[in-house]
Parts: structure tokens; sequence; C-alpha cells
């Protein structure tokens, strides 16, 4: 099971329905919508982990929201599914187009939509995917809360657990304390910025026991990056 969350943005209650029982069938929280404004609202509180979003709704049209969402840079990399009636090729291309990361046409089968949800998350939000990640000797289980090195099982705290998912997931990338705490914590998350300092001590000190502390780095005057070789 997953606690990744996903906003449903659907105005057909039957659909609505089909596809948020979908989705918390395989764990993942689940927000509802049944237009662009209770889908501002909902994001505006704090952003879920992906958005499955109907092409036509009461409101606004489904594209030109996901246009503005792909505009705002606080919103540019919010994973994004279509969901529409609109089958034709030059809907596709249209909705591709205009950011979205998958295309799924109505009807559709729960396990296609499933599976493009998994697919979704395992190029944009890996460690949101539900599966096992490895980088070098570390590999870690997002649905058993789990982290090995070297097949090794090792103790690990909650925060410590879920910043290092974060970084397995993008892998040699730097972050600044302000991304990770946006990431990890949850952008309306109101903490110091020095507390990202404290958790990657706590970290580096659990990977240590294992001899793998190095392979969370400091880039100095940026901020943090998993990778085998360099840092400063």
């Amino acid at each position: 099971m997953t606690s990744s969350s996903i906003l449903v943005v659907e105005d057909e209650p039957a659909i609505q329905e089909l596809v948020s029982f979908t989705c918390a069938s395989q764990g993942y929280r689940v927000l509802r919508a049944d237009s662009v404004g209770a889908a501002r609202s909902s994001i505006r509180d704090a952003l879920p982990d992906l958005v499955i979003l109907d092409w036509m709704l009461p409101d606004r049209n489904g594209i030109e929201w996901l246009r503005e969402l792909r505009a705002d840079e606080r919103t540019k990399a919010l994973p994004v599914i279509m969901l529409t009636a609109k089958g034709a090729e030059g809907d596709r291309v249209a909705g591709l187009d205009a950011g979205a990361d998958d295309y799924v046409v109505k009807p559709f089968s729960p396990r296609e939509l499933l599976s493009r949800v998994r697919a979704v998350f395992r190029r944009r939000a890996p460690q949101h995917s539900g599966e096992p990640l490895c980088f070098g000797p570390l590999t870690i289980d997002p649905v058993r809360h789990e982290v090995c090195v070297n097949d090794e099982p090792m103790k690990i705290g909650l925060a410590e657990f879920k910043l290092l998912l974060f970084l397995v997931g993008h892998p040699e990338r730097v972050f600044s304390r302000a991304q990770l705490l946006d990431s990890v914590w949850g952008d309306h998350v109101f903490i110091e910025e020095r507390t990202v300092d404290v958790h990657v001590l706590r970290l580096r000190k659990a990977l240590a026991k294992a001899g793998a502390q190095h392979l969370v780095q400091t880039v100095r005057g940026v901020g943090y990056r998993l990778a085998q070789q360099g840092g400063q």
C-alpha cells in the first residue's frame, strides 16, 4: 500500500466514483473535485502527488487549467493524467502538448488506469510509485518502509526515511533546502530550512552504520544530493 495522494477532477459522479475507488483500492489517498474551481481550492491547501484531470469540466476546460499548472512554478512539475472521451489523434496531441504526462480515453478499464498511474509515477515521481527503489548499495521499499544497505536492513527514523526516499527517486540531482522542504514535508508545512540540515545529519548517522554516509552529499551554497561520486 502507498500513502501517495491523487486528486481526481471529474464532474460525472459515476466516473469520479470509479476512478476514486480504483485508486483507493491500491492504497492511494484520494481527493475529489468536480470543477476547476474546486480543484484549485484543493491544491491551494496542499499539492497532491498526481492529478487525474477530466478534459470537459462545468466551469472551465481542463486543458486550459493544465496550461496554467504548467506555467506556475509551484505546480509545473505536478504529474497530470488527462481523462477524456476525446480519443482522436489531434485531441491526444493537444493534451500532451499542453503538458499532460499521459492520456486515458473513456471508456477505460480500471487496470489500464492503474497501469498508467504507476507508469507516470515511475517516470515523474518514482518515490510515489510504490515500487522498491535502488541506488548503489541502497534499496528502499516505500510500501514496507524498509531500507537496506548491501541487502542488510537498517533502522531509520520516519522523517529520514521520507528524505532518503525522495533523494533515491531523484539521484544525482541537487536540491536546495527549500526544495527539500516542499517535496518531502509539503509546501504548506512551515518549518525552518535548517531543519533539513538536522535530518540530513541524522540520515548520515544512520547510513554510517553501514558505511554508506558518503552517498548523501553537500553541495556548498546550494543544498544536497544523492550521488556515489564527488561531493563538496
